[in-house]
């Protein structure tokens, strides 16, 4: 249970961050990026921001932070406040890029910086991570569990630390049925009945699998190393019951944070699929593929004829502003709470869940009513798109479809003699891929969890809302209408901000 005393308006939340000292890592993903926007707007008086980013030096560092951040479309509002000038400056004041990487040991930082940094920060985000489900083990692990580890040796090492906020997924918890508490985990749990998680023996399992990988003869090495890690973290993943790499690392970084962090203050924070913007800065603006718009990506190219989804089924999603507010919400609410450990559901499935159906039929009407052009100025035809509701129907589907043409043609470049050896080769490739892809994400399309959010809605109920602009951190999911939401909003920003 969660107890958040007092109450809290957005005056006193945006208050909390003035002259405060933030470092945050993994603030060229999405949602890093929606922060740091989100405290530079409400709150100009904020000390200064600290982005650990993976470069080379300071100069690449800056460069990077400045093309894939504060250049983005994100920053339209400050832009228009500050003007251009205004705007760089202001942002030289306040933002510091620094060259490092979770992966190592003390960030990859060195002594000086480090010590510099130690004296200063008041507040730690972890936004980094490796976010691919088939991902390779060794990476993952460096990224998902052991950057957590180095990230806490060092908040421990802050003077004046007031709280670590750990960003995690909710889908961490599994592929279970029915209601999914916020729970963190205990150490050496797993999903799977009679199997113990020991993270120390995973990290000693690649080390050993490696070796044996590279003793092999034979082969380019690289890709033998490369395919063998991803295959391994599958296995592992499976064996103590996750469906993929990257819920399996994040679910083990929420274990070893649990077990380091001591007195620090730590908040846990499990967004579901992170869509995009409802409200501000920029209304749909959004970064990278979801998995559930590969359905309008398709509807747009009209390039799928079916897809993997129950339209009946809740698709638990929730726009990345409010994710952004969440965690700025939690911040304050549990600054200096000396040992706690918080955890947070940032979803959706619960208190107002979204069919698939929803954004199939906002997508149907979307492109019904704005059908797409072709090169030439014709308009492509708007197809129906046919759903699978179980993976064994999908895997008949594409025997009958795929499999057995294949077989056919198997056969008769065998009889003459090769002629269609390129042909067969590439499209088995192709047909072995997609049914990767479905073993992959099969679980993740058709989850039939729903996450509980208790603590999330107390820490809701403490926000007062007296003005306006207490509507600033608003992160109650109740309040997206998901109809308005997809048709208006998020379609037309995944067509402008990833189909460029």
């Amino acid at each position: 249970m969660v107890m958040v005393d007092g109450s809290l308006d957005a005056e006193k939340i945006a208050g909390y961050f003035k002259g405060k000292t933030i470092l945050i890592t993994g603030a060229t993903g999405f949602l890093g990026k929606i922060l740091v926007e989100k405290i530079l707007r409400v709150q100009p008086d904020v000390r200064r921001i600290y982005l650990l980013v993976r470069a080379m030096d300071a100069h690449s560092a800056k460069q990077r932070v400045e093309a894939e951040v504060t250049d983005t479309e994100l920053f339209c509002l400050l832009k228009e406040k500050h003007g251009k000038g205004g705007f760089e400056l202001f942002v030289e004041e306040k933002v510091v890029p620094l060259a490092g990487d979770v992966i190592f040991e003390n960030m990859g930082l060195d002594a000086p910086r480090l010590e510099e940094l130690a004296k200063e920060v008041d507040i730690i985000v972890n936004g980094a991570a490796t976010t691919n489900f088939y991902e390779r083990y060794d990476v993952a692990l460096d990224v998902n569990v052991m950057g957590v580890k180095y990230l806490c040796q060092f908040a421990k090492k802050c003077a004046n630390l007031k709280m670590l906020l750990h960003v995690s997924t909710a889908f961490a918890a599994g592929d279970r049925e029915g209601l999914i508490m916020e729970r963190p985990f205990k150490k050496g749990e797993t999903l799977r009945e009679g199997t113990y998680l020991d993270i120390d023996a995973e990290l000693r399992l690649v080390g050993d699998v490696k070796k044996e990988l590279e003793r092999q003869d034979g082969g380019d090495k690289t890709k033998r190393e490369r395919k063998g890690m991803k295959e391994l973290g599958l296995e592992r993943s499976r064996h103590f019951g996750w469906s993929n790499t990257y819920v399996f690392t994040k679910a083990m970084g929420e274990m070893l944070l649990g077990q380091l962090h001591g007195a620090i203050p730590v908040v846990i924070l499990r967004p579901s699929i992170i869509t995009s913007i409802l409200r501000d800065p920029l209304p749909g603006w959004m970064q990278g593929t979801r998995t559930i718009d590969t359905i309008i990506i398709g509807y747009a190219k009209q390039n799928l004829s079916c897809f993997l989804a129950d339209l009946d089924l809740t698709m638990d999603v929730i726009p990345g502003d409010m994710v952004a507010n969440a965690m700025m919400v939690a911040m304050v609410a549990h600054s200096e709470e000396q040992g706690a450990e918080v955890m947070y559901h940032a979803t959706s499935s619960l208190r107002n869940p979204a069919p698939y159906g929803v954004l199939y039929e906002s997508g149907r009407r979307h492109f019904y009513e704005n059908p797409r052009l072709s090169k030439d100025g014709q308009v492509i035809p708007t197809k129906e798109m046919h759903f699978f509701k179980t993976i064994a129907s999908f895997h008949l589907y594409m025997l009958i479809k795929y499999k057995l043409p294949l077989e056919i043609l198997h056969l008769v470049n065998l009889l003459l003699c090769g002629l269609f050896s390129q042909l067969y080769d590439d499209l088995t490739r192709k047909y072995k891929f997609v049914m990767h892809l479905v073993d992959v994400y099969g679980p993740f399309a058709l989850f039939k969890g729903c996450f509980d959010d208790i603590n999330l809605e107390r820490l809701r109920l403490t926000m007062t809302k007296t003005s306006p602009e207490d509507d600033m951190f608003n992160f109650d999911p109740k309040t997206v209408d998901w109809n308005d939401y997809f048709y208006k909003i998020h379609i037309p920003g995944v067509l402008k901000y990833v189909l460029k």
